[in-house]
């Protein structure tokens, strides 16, 4: 797939000078600093040192006082209390945290994760009706909820209270809980809205804590979880994500979690330094695997283990589980491509919607990102049987995929999500017309300049520029993620040295030359890009990331290379 470059606007010299002389730093890492609004001392103090201190206020959040309120003469009363969580890594990680909690404060909670394939997402009716007969009292239910109207009615009817924390959009409607609680809410002031469902649940924690006077730290053992949950989620690595995912990341090396410490060994991350690309390919797929194959309170019983071969024998599970989901993955993704060369042109057709019977409901969200990725277009995949179908959305950037299926909303039986990522319920009768209206809606919106994908670029480097100070400076940019990611560097009147290869799994290895310095460069998954180089080739322009490799006990730089042109 051509990318296009867009390298950003440098500012102007004198400001960047300034600001490098101000943090005795390279200009290029103050012009970086400068583009993501870091433009003053303060701002990159709060940038580099993300301090606990600047949590925001718990109560700013709508609804926060009713939920402690509630919860407060719960525990003193001993009423029964039902976490209901989400089947993804931001469910049960916030379910698990939740568990954990109340077990420190001497309160035993049961929790809820619904089958993906027969109740599918959000509160099911069922689960209300068997918590009355199991004499809940109360449930609080994480990253989902907002959209439960009719559930949480039931809940209120049978007697339940219900508390809810969530971060997905909001309907017309708010349910009838106790207590609500959503940053995106039209009518919460709450300062930063992008939390994860973790994220709220956290919040809720933290107003408990305050409402009962607790110590502070008894918060920052929770971290570890909430970086999994909000890393997993793909939320902004911004605000009090970032100060969650840094300090969480942290605490994870070394966490006294036997769970996740039986994750860690048996993902082959012990003793390795964990950063948000480790929870996001490593750990996160393994904890959503249970719940895409089978039960997702797998995961949950894991996270919350206090015995060590427990936590042992539920690990070595989720490795196999996650190893069969791969094998499943790969042959939905075989199929639905050609579909996709089948049925549509990917050139003309604004957005893609493909269906098929058979495939497995739980990994139509993965597969759905690899065709967005291998075609840039929206898509949406949906999984039939029985006369039903259940489907997975993933859009591309400016494209809002929520707002564009709330179009064709009289056509589904059910649907909830975010801007970029959503499931629904539809019969199958009625998918063709939602194709049709669903590309419609996006040829609409969508223009040739959304649909060509960018390589954002943060800056022009000549290898003498290349570094370990630099390099330093660039890691200390941690946690990256939206809104954070690594800065991405551009060379050009490159040398190639010597034969390129393709090593790995089409991995590109080759070594290019500029100023007489030789750099190392690797292109992971980008041998399709060999026909663009050849050795002793002199006028090479190349996008990359710095890294740092080790080899044989030394450590060197190493040019992750994006793009080659």
């Amino acid at each position: 797939m051509e990318l296009r470059w867009q390298v950003i606007k440098e500012h102007e010299v004198e400001k960047i000078k300034s600001f490098a002389h101000e943090l005795n730093c390279p200009n290029v890492f103050a012009n970086i600093l400068l583009n993501r609004g870091i433009e003053d001392i303060e701002a990159a103090r709060s940038f580099f040192r993300p301090n606990f201190q600047h949590l925001h206020n718990p109560f700013l959040m709508s609804g926060m006082n009713d939920a402690v309120k509630r919860i407060i003469p719960a525990i003193e009363r001993k009423e029964n209390i039902l976490i209901y969580g989400d089947y993804d890594v931001d469910g049960t990680t916030g379910t698990s945290m939740l568990i954990l909690f109340f077990r420190e404060l001497g309160h035993s909670v049961d929790f809820y994760i619904p089958d993906r394939l027969s109740e599918g997402y959000g509160i099911s009716e069922k689960a209300i009706r068997m918590s009355k007969q199991n004499g809940i009292d109360l449930i609080i239910a994480v990253d989902c909820g907002i959209t439960a109207i009719n559930e949480i009615t039931l809940a209120h009817n049978l007697g339940i209270d219900v508390i809810v924390c969530d971060h997905h959009q909001t309907g017309a409607k708010v349910p009838p809980a106790v207590a609500t609680l959503n940053p995106k809410r039209p009518d919460c002031v709450y300062p930063f809205k992008e939390l994860a469902g973790v994220g709220v649940a956290f919040k809720l924690i933290q107003g408990i804590q305050q409402y009962l006077n607790l110590d502070e730290n008894v918060l920052m053992k929770y971290l570890d979880l909430v970086a999994i949950g909000s890393a997993a989620d793909i939320v902004p690595l911004v605000d009090e994500n970032r100060i969650f995912v840094k300090y969480g990341l942290e605490n994870l090396g070394q966490t006294g979690k036997l769970g996740l410490r039986a994750l860690c060994d048996v993902s082959g991350l012990k003793s390795q330094e964990i950063g948000t690309g480790q929870v996001v390919f490593v750990l996160a797929p393994r904890i959503n695997a249970v719940g895409r194959l089978g039960d997702a309170g797998r995961a949950v019983r894991l996270l919350t283990s206090e015995n060590a071969q427990q936590a042992k024998n539920i690990a070595a599970i989720l490795e196999s589980e996650n190893r069969s989901r791969r094998n499943i993955d790969e042959e939905t993704f075989v199929q639905a491509v050609e579909i996709v060369e089948r049925d549509f042109d990917s050139k003309s057709d604004a957005a893609l919607l493909i269906n098929n019977n058979g495939w497995h409901p739980g990994v139509i969200g993965i597969v759905a990102s690899r065709i967005v990725e291998k075609y840039y277009r929206p898509t949406i995949m949906i999984a039939t049987e029985n006369g039903v179908g259940k489907g997975s959305a993933r859009s591309i950037p400016g494209f809002d995929i929520y707002q564009a299926i709330k179009c064709c909303e009289d056509l589904l039986q059910a649907f909830g999500g975010h801007k970029y990522a959503a499931g629904l319920t539809i019969k199958t009768e009625n998918i063709v017309a939602f194709r049709e209206r669903f590309i419609q809606v996006a040829s609409e919106h969508l223009t040739a300049e959304m649909l060509t994908p960018k390589l954002r670029i943060d800056g022009e480097l000549r290898f003498n520029e290349i570094n370990n100070t630099l390099l330093k400076l660039l890691n200390k940019m941690a946690p990256f993620g939206p809104q954070n990611t690594r800065p991405v560097f551009c060379s050009k009147s490159l040398q190639v040295v010597g034969n390129p290869a393709i090593v790995g799994k089409n991995h590109l290895k080759f070594k290019v030359r500029q100023d007489g310095i030789v750099m190392d460069a690797i292109g992971f998954e980008l041998g399709d890009l060999l026909y663009r180089i050849s050795a002793g080739e002199g006028n090479v322009e190349m996008a990359y990331v710095i890294d740092e490799n080790e080899w044989q006990g030394r450590n060197f730089i190493q040019l992750r290379v994006k793009d080659l042109r």
